[in-house]
């Protein structure tokens, strides 16, 4: 289980600081959308350049020209690229076709999805490598949690890995280690904290406890 720590600062110190303090105790390091927005593309490569043992991911939720937009983000030095579910399934595939000459990596963000286990009957024939259950941060001040998506989600995924993000916390992580997630992505709960390191030591425990 790798822990993915979500960098959604739109300042590029500030995010460069947090990771420098936890940098020992994560997986993949995600640039944010908002600091893809704010940034550009040349903080992947500054991140990739500083940490090449990290796998980095540039959430750039692809939605369109799936295999222009996820080679700005390889050529950027992205390990792994995002793209939205709801995109047509031709952009999905343009997308991981670019991934595999490249030998790197795609993850299928399910946020918006509606009729989730359709959407993954059909994802399973595309075989990213990713599909994440994400809930919306618009959405997670009304209570809603990953948790609802998730039981569907792993039971109807056989090739292609999970991966949850949305609002998790120490409180909900035990409940979706269960679920035996490939990759749990945390941001919030370490960016904000007032000791990042704290925070992040208390979510790579409890993935310890459960491996």
């Amino acid at each position: 289980m790798k822990l993915q720590l979500a960098l959604d600062s739109s300042n590029s110190q500030e995010a460069k600081n947090l990771l420098a303090k936890v940098s020992d105790l994560v997986d993949i390091v995600e640039i944010g959308t908002p600091l893809l927005m704010k940034e550009g593309v040349q903080i992947v490569t500054e991140i990739k350049n500083t940490y090449p043992q990290f796998e980095v991911l540039a959430d750039l939720k692809i939605m369109d020209a799936g295999d222009i937009e996820a080679s700005i983000g390889f050529e950027a030095g992205a390990d792994i690229v995002t793209v939205l579910g709801v995109a047509h399934d031709v952009t999905i595939r343009r997308a991981v076709r670019q991934a595999r000459i490249l030998k790197k990596q795609v993850m299928v963000d399910l946020i918006a999805v509606h009729d989730v286990r359709k959407r993954i009957d059909h994802l399973e024939k595309i075989a990213p490598d990713y599909c994440c259950v994400h809930t919306a941060f618009d959405l997670q001040g009304h209570g809603i949690q990953p948790l609802r998506e998730i039981q569907l989600v792993q039971s109807a995924l056989k090739r292609v890995r999970m991966a949850v993000a949305g609002g998790i916390t120490p409180k909900i992580l035990p409940d979706i280690i269960a679920y035996r997630p490939a990759v749990v992505i945390v941001g919030g709960f370490i960016t904000n904290h007032p000791v990042p390191r704290q925070a992040a030591l208390e979510i790579r425990d409890l993935l310890k406890e459960n491996r």
